[in-house]
């Protein structure tokens, strides 16, 4: 097997509202990762990638009116989208997601920027600015994937779902069987169907997002997304102080940023529960919004209010700076 499938022309695309005004890939350890720019204004809004099912595209409601305000830097995950699928768990660490943030940074010319992401994304922006703290302005998560303690009954805890690996009945645990290495490889599409057409858009009339989502994740190699339930994600340093038990791990990184943060997050999330979301505001001292009635991703299902949640605490932030 490969230990990387390399990075792919661009698929067939659908009509974007807003062309990048500069595209390119940025290389580390042999993995191209694609990036592309938008807008001239202050400050730089670094669009991270989420978990690498959907590519950068899963932000195409936010790009165009960010842009019209601000200046929009985005990249595509190692996995998806015009990068890099490597098969090594490793390659997928938080940590070389902030690496290639960084690299996307410097080659955009950007010495700073607000940072936002979404479900495993928000993780990966917190772990942004918990390492680089001079480069991030300020931090926004949405449906953040950052374990505070409470889930949702039946939903895999990613730290400790120990069967991940062994084969199990799809419909265990509410469905959640299906959140499995096994079915991955022997049934993708199906569980690209059902994840995302019950799970990560569980509000009604959701049919565009969820057939895009299920394209985007179509994109993606099982093997490779197999890799990425493998990776180190937001595992505290040695040097870190030992959590107490009734905390998840993303809480030591909460208490650690040092910049404005802002918490976005549905009120019916059938991945990340609402007092989850409530935990890690609180650690970071942070704004929390909750969108009644939301799902998990509501970049796509309520951009309209997202966007102009963004735009106002980066516009804030401007003032205050």
């Amino acid at each position: 097997m490969p230990t990387v499938a390399t990075a792919r022309s661009a698929a067939p695309d659908q009509a974007r509202a807003r062309l990048p005004d500069a595209t390119g890939f940025v290389e580390r350890d042999g993995i191209h990762v694609f990036w592309e720019r938008y807008g001239a204004g202050s400050p730089t809004i670094l669009l991270m990638p989420t978990w690498s099912i959907f590519p950068s595209r899963h932000w195409k409601l936010q790009i165009p009116y960010l842009a019209r305000h601000f200046r929009v830097v985005t990249f595509d995950g190692r996995g998806n989208g015009r990068s890099d699928r490597p098969m090594d768990p490793a390659a997928y660490a938080d940590t070389e997601y902030v690496a290639d943030a960084a690299a996307v940074l410097d080659a955009t010319g950007t010495d700073r920027a607000v940072v936002a992401g979404l479900s495993m994304g928000a993780g990966y922006a917190l772990r942004f600015a918990v390492d680089l703290p001079d480069r991030a302005l300020g931090l926004i998560l949405v449906g953040a994937a950052v374990a505070g303690r409470d889930r949702p009954d039946g939903t895999p805890d990613v730290a400790n779902d120990d069967d991940f690996e062994e084969p199990r009945d799809p419909e265990a645990r509410d469905g959640w069987g299906r959140y499995n290495a096994h079915f991955w490889r022997a049934e993708w599409p199906a569980f690209a169907e059902w994840f995302l057409g019950t799970r990560v858009f569980s509000e009604p009339h959701s049919t565009k997002p969820i057939e895009d989502g299920i394209g985007w994740a179509l994109d993606a190699d099982p093997g490779a997304m197999v890799a990425t339930r493998r990776a180190p994600y937001l595992r505290r340093p040695v040097a870190w102080p030992v959590p107490p038990s009734t905390e998840g791990r993303g809480l030591a990184f909460a208490r650690r940023v040092r910049c404005p943060a802002l918490v976005i997050h549905g009120g019916d999330d059938q991945i990340v529960g609402l007092v989850n979301a409530r935990r890690v505001a609180a650690a970071m001292g942070g704004q929390l919004v909750e969108i009644d009635g939301g799902g998990h991703a509501p970049i796509l299902r309520e951009p309209v209010l997202v966007n102009r949640l963004i735009a106002s605490f980066v516009r804030d932030l401007a003032v205050a700076g």
